[in-house]
């Protein structure tokens, strides 16, 4: 279930998409910087990995907030 909420930096999301990191459990770094330095409409999502270290961007229909962050 989605919220219409903004991500917020901190936040813990379950990645619904690419296949690769579907299932997987990341949490929000920002949104990613456009060509001219600008917020895009993208996400950068690190994924909770021991094998890896996977920094992905994002689409917001791409993941699921599950914990917003503990202010």
């Amino acid at each position: 279930m989605q919220t219409p909420d903004l991500p917020q930096v901190g936040d813990t999301v379950l990645i619904l998409r690419p296949f690769y990191v579907t299932g997987k459990i990341g949490v929000v770094c920002g949104r990613e910087p456009d060509s001219d330095g600008r917020s895009s409409i993208r996400w950068l999502i690190q994924v909770d990995s021991d094998e890896e270290n996977i920094l992905v961007s994002l689409g917001r229909n791409e993941f699921e907030v599950i914990t917003p962050k503990l202010e």
